[in-house]
């Protein structure tokens, strides 16, 4: 049956979009060659990552989004959207297998008039380079001629409810101007604003720049953190009076470290590494070390050893209110507490289990109850079902590294 849009790779970047697209009117397949998340969504059930929830994936079926592992499908759709995971490799480089097996899989049933659009980070060049010779050798047709070829990247912030997919202007960048303007009009019925970029390789390096700019400010204001302690300063009264200044400045938060799927690039193949990031990828990877250091020093402060100290964990997600884990501190942290001989148990709804070197983590049924019975209490992630007074009040020791309980009322990094 043919559609109107194959969206390539039904993980954190592809299904917002699917979603996005179905609620358009846009008939709408998924395709992922990993037959378990295609089986999940088409019986009705959440990802893993909890990008969307029950709910929504129902409404997404009844709207007639189709989970397929059928490449068959692709050859059927007048637009193609690649939305392959591309993490980092050894080498801190990103890794394109995922990229490269989907464009595979594409070009052997690319149809002429087609138009192949990729959203997933890739370095500057991929598109008009390894994309377009993998689409072109497989098909034995010609972008820019035959079939529209673009990038534009994804830039939605998961489980925001501010920032949805139709009020975040869509960045593009055409092989050609035609390309260019057959991915606007596709784009142009998902979302309010479309912006185009001179070419491929302005808007891949758009997702270059926007996620390194988080990365290195939020190393800023870790570093900061650290220094404020060692001062003495409050760095969180410091934000609040910062972020007054209407111009020249945007507020960046520290943390127990840098989660999400939006890694740092600091090297881009042969090309010369950025320096800055890679420093600032250094510098967030310090955290989740500093806070045990902090929490060790806590302990001694009040007469107890980290050695057999029961230390509850509070949030061990990424971000607030969602169940994904991608790049959490929350494991680093928990296995350098076991390594100074603690008793590690955690809480966060949800999350229900959590292994740690293979081995599961004694979880909190009751948050009070388990606040009070512990040594020390870490709030790593603030989701909004916690009542930080109240649990300022139970806690024996509160150690907290969002800076989200009220003045005084616990120890905060």
């Amino acid at each position: 049956m043919p559609a109107d849009l194959a969206v390539i790779g039904l993980g954190h970047h592809g299904l917002p979009l699917a979603q996005a697209a179905t609620a358009a009117g846009i008939d709408t397949i998924g395709y992922d060659t990993d037959p378990h998340p295609v089986a999940e969504l088409a019986a009705g059930r959440s990802p893993v990552d909890g990008s969307l929830t029950v709910p929504e994936i129902r409404r997404m079926l009844s709207g007639g989004f189709r989970p397929t592992a059928n490449p068959a499908e692709l050859g059927r759709v007048r637009t193609a959207v690649l939305c392959a995971p591309t993490p980092l490799g050894p080498d801190r480089a990103l890794d394109l297998t995922a990229v490269t097996d989907a464009a595979r899989a594409l070009a052997a049933r690319l149809r002429p008039h087609t138009t192949v659009l990729l959203e997933s980070p890739v370095p500057p060049g991929t598109t008009e380079g390894l994309l377009r010779d993998l689409l072109e050798a497989g098909s034995g047709l010609r972008a820019g001629r035959d079939f529209h070829l673009a990038y534009s990247p994804g830039r939605l912030d998961p489980g925001s409810r501010t920032h949805g997919f139709a009020g975040t202007p869509k960045v593009i960048g055409g092989l050609t101007p035609a390309c260019t303007e057959s991915a606007a009009a596709f784009y142009g019925r998902l979302t309010d604003k479309v912006v185009r970029a001179r070419g491929p390789r302005e808007a891949e390096t758009v997702k270059l720049l926007e996620t390194n700019f988080r990365h290195v400010n939020i190393a800023l204001v870790n570093e900061m953190a650290v220094l404020c302690h060692e001062l003495g300063v409050d760095l969180w009264d410091v934000i609040r009076c910062a972020e007054t200044k209407p111009f020249g400045f945007q507020a960046f938060r520290p943390g127990p470290g840098v989660g999400g799927h939006g890694a740092p690039v600091d090297t881009i193949g042969a090309h010369r590494p950025l320096r800055l990031v890679e420093l600032a990828g250094q510098v967030n990877e310090r955290m989740p070390r500093y806070v045990v250091q902090r929490a060790a020093a806590l302990l001694n402060e009040h007469g107890k050893s980290a050695r057999g100290a029961r230390i509850l964990l509070l949030g061990i997600t990424y971000k607030p209110d969602l169940p994904d884990r991608q790049g959490s501190p929350a494991d680093e942290i928990a296995r350098r507490l076991m390594d100074l001989g603690a008793a590690v148990s955690y809480h966060d709804p949800h999350v229900p289990d959590w292994r740690v070197r293979e081995l599961p983590v004694p979880r909190a049924d009751s948050l009070y109850e388990a606040a009070a019975h512990a040594d020390l209490t870490i709030l790593l992630q603030h989701h909004r079902t916690y009542d930080l007074q109240g649990l300022s009040v139970k806690a024996q020791l509160l150690l907290d590294t969002r800076g989200a309980t009220p003045a005084g009322a616990a120890h905060r990094l």
